[in-house]
């Protein structure tokens, strides 16, 4: 399946120039790309493309759609230490997951803005706001809000319906790059597997782009990231937990239910899941 071509036409240009290096190539990539596509009984639609020129190498994504008008409910789930994305979601049981925010490794903690409902789990470190959180996601029923956040946003937030979690940086805002001036450089330009989730009129989407895997899948810079989702349609999106934690998880996934492919064990396999701190997922 080809993303449809006259629907994006006029954001080539725009793109190309709009986020750094990227040319009016690495959008045509993206249109052109053949993408394998399942959809289940509930509505929910799978994507994945191996781009073999994209971004000055191979990359291999993976999207999950999610119909916004369908009464599917989205949260937040933290298990109280660390768990893989797959269990998380399937104590929560939900039809999909997508690895979430930054964490400590060590002790599984978040170190980013964690609130459900009335009580903090988590806040946000000092490091973290410096070098790239400068976005949230609210998800409350049925609805999942992106929003800007930083450190007087945190300490004046008063929310007490649904479940907060920072991250970031976020990537685009009613259709526009956002700017990451504030953010670490060497975050921002490495390239990395990343972890998105991103908006449009009629979809909320999961999405992963691998890397860690010469040959298979370079992964991406945040720039690319975020002229990658422009250029597929998103009107707000945030940048997540990447690296190795990168992980997209669905309920009638093949095999382990895992859809890409994480770097952690070094194979290009979908085996090398990583153990994270919390999840966003959907249910029925």
């Amino acid at each position: 399946m080809r993303f449809p071509i006259l629907s994006f036409l006029s954001l080539l240009f725009a793109c190309a120039t709009s986020a750094g290096a990227q040319t009016k190539e690495d959008s045509l990539a993206i249109v052109n790309a053949v993408w394998q596509t399942r959809q289940t009984a509930d509505g929910i639609v799978h994507k994945r493309a191996q781009i073999e020129t994209l971004y000055q190498g191979c990359q291999h994504i993976n999207l999950v759609e999610i119909p916004r008008k369908r009464k599917f409910r989205f949260g937040i789930g933290s298990p109280g230490g660390m768990k893989p994305t797959s269990g998380i979601g399937k104590d929560n049981e939900a039809i999909a997951a997508l690895n979430g925010s930054y964490y400590n490794m060590k002790n599984g903690s978040s170190v980013c803005f964690l609130k459900k409902e009335a009580q903090v789990v988590d806040s946000t470190t000092a490091a973290e706001f410096d070098s790239r959180v400068t976005g949230a996601v609210r998800t409350y029923k049925h609805k999942v809000e992106i929003m800007p956040w930083n450190i007087d946003t945190e300490r004046a937030y008063r929310g007490k319906k649904g479940t907060v979690l920072a991250s970031g940086p976020l990537l685009l805002q009613d259709g526009e790059i956002c700017p990451w001036d504030e953010c670490s450089e060497s975050f921002i330009v490495t390239k990395h597997p990343r972890t998105a989730l991103y908006l449009t009129s009629s979809k909320v989407v999961f999405l992963t782009v691998d890397g860690r895997s010469p040959g298979n899948a370079i992964g991406v810079n945040i720039p690319e990231l975020a002229h990658l989702i422009r250029v597929l349609g998103g009107c707000d999106a945030i940048n997540l937990d990447g690296g190795g934690s990168t992980t997209l998880w669905m309920e009638e996934g093949e095999g382990n239910g895992v859809l890409n492919c994480p770097s952690d064990n070094r194979k290009f396999d979908h085996e090398g899941e990583r153990s994270v701190s919390n999840a966003i997922f959907v249910r029925k």
